[in-house]
């Protein structure tokens, strides 16, 4: 058997042992270790102050270079451009190396924070200009469709080209080589994007010298954010472009003309139609018709939603089969349009490759870019504003050629032919395709000069929402979604808004309403945030009983899923909240007298909770102008008039 080990000895302390500490330093020793962490920060203060202040004049330099660079861009010269993006990069190149004398401070507490942020922001400088090197050697070309000179564009491919039609011809020949081009400034923008993400604004101060500084660097963040998308979807939508523009094979599409002034989910009222032919990027009409002769040929088969046949009547007291015209109820537009499409080929509409929408603001953004032009057989037509409407010249013809009344009188004698007639009434809106016809031609046959007018105006009717596509082949649709023209109603994991209105028989008195909205943003301690909405709704218009009139509206506003309703008022009749599209939504009806103005109020939960910043994304209501829009967090503000969808960041 082992023996058992010995206990190792304990040292033990005796009761009356003292254990005393050390003597605190008085003299040379505490001055000396005083004295080394004096000159420890003195050093460290000079290896950071030194370099800061060459960083600070070569950052100024860059500024200096950025903003002649942005005014080159607003003058539109192609040589001057470049002459200053080659100094702004070497400004850039120049505050890069200098920056890498204090980068190692970035490991500072703090400190720190503020000199990553800086870096991060240097690289996303370099990748944006990168990017607009890329874009200006792609576009230089073409780039007299811009409204640029100098440069390749004052070539002999350029002078060439001497209409509009010329010089489209020309782009488009050239859209395979853009591809690749567009791959690699996406590629860039991606970068840009990726680098300003680490940037927070909560860790800067919300004013300096009374200047906003975190409110301005969250917005310019979210900017960027925007056109990074936008630049991310115009990739797909190059490459779905030779099936668009039917360069391979002959495309038609349905367009249909939405009336914007008698205003329905997807952007208005569906008053007419035509068939157009695509083929090598030329567009021609085929027929065009009013949207009630396709009614006629139209048996329903559907039962119309409640809300159409309670507030317009009409057809739907004898029989609640749904119109074809009444057809987009839904406030996502490949919704409405898969439907309508599908029961429209029951009418007739078939062989076509997708339909687009257009409202009465691209009739004006091209005319506009185009001036007056003549209809042959209809007169001339302009944007001028006219006293009887108080409205474009355009819109006043339009809406008097559509709404012309009173009975039709048949032969007492049985030969069966119309004695009297008011005009058009066999075809309210035969008007349309010879007009749309028109402004084709002219935009074509305009000379090269005129160009920038009318891509812009091209543009800005796409991006606010009043040309809008669904396209039947797949590819196609996916693309027209990745630019932000399907009218999709959209996923998204902060907070939403998107108000839907509809005008269920009030003539077309949107043409006078106007829309404001506020939302006033409280968040508790824990987080919890409510908000209070508020749409008001003004007709400062007199009573007209032809255009203008009382307005039945029918309004959804969408929130996000789960949100707890507290409070809705200011309408008359309303839903319970139900869910669609992933979104919660508040509905209700109420009806606004001419001269007259009509507040509804929304209080509710959100689902979620947020201490610091808040993520908002607004989408717009197609045919809609520019409706202003208030965000209330405790005494900050921001306005904004709502051209197109929107993303905010708020803090909390």
């Amino acid at each position: 058997m082992d023996k058992p080990k010995e206990e190792e000895a304990i040292p033990q302390i005796k009761p009356e042992t003292k254990i005393e500490s050390p003597p605190p330093l008085t003299g040379k020793p505490r001055f000396k270790i005083l004295a080394g962490i004096g000159i420890g920060l003195v050093l460290l203060l000079g290896a950071l102050a030194i370099p800061a202040y060459a960083i600070y004049a070569k950052g100024v330099k860059v500024k200096s270079a950025a903003e002649k660079l942005a005014e080159a861009g607003k003058g539109q010269n192609i040589d001057t451009i470049k002459t200053e993006l080659g100094s702004t990069k070497s400004s850039l190149a120049e505050l890069s190396r200098s920056f890498r004398l204090i980068a190692w401070a970035k490991f500072i507490p703090f400190f720190g924070l503020y000199l990553s942020d800086a870096d991060h922001a240097i690289k996303a400088g370099g990748y944006g200009l990168e990017a607009a090197e890329i874009t200006l050697v792609t576009i230089e070309p073409y780039a007299d469709i811009l409204g640029f000179s100098g440069g390749k564009v004052q070539g002999e491919q350029s002078d060439g080209a001497k209409t509009a039609e010329e010089r489209i011809d020309f782009l488009v020949k050239a859209i395979p080589d853009l591809v690749p081009k567009a791959e690699e400034i996406s590629q860039k923008v991606a970068l840009l994007d990726h680098e300003l993400s680490f940037v927070s604004p909560e860790r800067y101060p919300v004013k300096f010298r009374g200047q906003e500084v975190r409110e301005k660097l969250g917005s310019a963040l979210a900017s960027v954010d925007e056109i990074a998308g936008v630049v991310a979807g115009a990739k797909p939508l190059l490459e779905a472009s030779p099936y668009l523009l039917g360069l391979e094979e002959e495309r038609q599409y349905l367009v249909i003309f939405q009336n914007d002034k008698e205003l329905r989910p997807t952007g208005g009222f569906i008053t007419a139609y035509s068939v157009m032919k695509v083929d090598k990027a030329k567009f021609e009409p085929v027929s065009s018709n009013d949207i009630y002769n396709l009614d006629d040929n139209y048996r329903p088969s559907l039962t119309v939603p409640d809300p159409i046949a309670k507030y317009i009547k009409g057809p739907y007291i004898l029989s609640k089969g749904w119109r074809l015209r009444d057809m987009n109820w839904s406030p996502d537009f490949e919704e409405s349009m898969g439907l309508f499409s599908q029961e429209a080929a029951k009418a007739g509409i078939k062989g076509v490759d997708g339909v687009i929408a257009v409202d009465t603001h691209l009739l004006v953004n091209l005319l506009d870019a185009i001036g007056e032009i003549g209809v042959p057989g209809f007169g001339n037509f302009s944007t001028k504003i006219v006293p009887e409407c108080d409205c474009p010249q355009v819109i006043y013809e339009l809406e008097s050629f559509a709404d012309t009344e009173g009975p039709i009188v048949w032969d007492p004698a049985g030969t069966g032919k119309i004695i009297y007639a008011p005009p058009n009434y066999d075809n309210r809106k035969k008007i349309i395709g010879p007009l749309m016809n028109s402004i084709l031609a002219n935009a074509m046959g305009q000379p090269k000069e005129r160009l920038p007018k009318l891509f812009e105006a091209a543009l800005r009717s796409l991006f606010e929402k009043h040309v809008l596509f669904y396209l039947f082949d797949e590819k196609a649709q996916s693309a027209v979604e990745d630019f932000n023209v399907a009218g999709k109603i959209e996923d998204y994991s902060g907070d939403y808004l998107h108000i839907n209105d509809s005008n269920l028989g009030g003539r077309k008195s949107n043409l006078y309403v106007t829309q404001e909205v506020e939302q006033e943003i409280t968040a508790a301690k824990d987080g919890t945030i409510e908000k209070a909405l508020t749409i008001t709704y003004k007709n400062p218009v007199k009573h007209d009983g032809w255009l203008n009139s009382v307005l039945p509206n029918w309004v959804r506003i969408y929130v996000p899923k789960g949100s707890e309703l507290i409070e809705f008022t200011g309408v008359e009749e309303k839903e319970e909240p139900y869910e669609q599209f992933g979104k919660t939504v508040f509905a209700g009806f109420f009806q606004l007298r001419p001269e007259g103005l009509v507040k509804v109020t929304v209080k509710y939960r959100l689902p979620f909770k947020e201490k610091e910043v808040l993520a908002l994304f607004i989408q717009k209501q197609p045919g809609t102008d520019s409706p202003l829009y208030r965000i209330r967090v405790g005494k900050r503000e921001l306005e904004e008039f709502l051209k197109s969808d929107k993303e905010f960041r708020l803090r909390i």
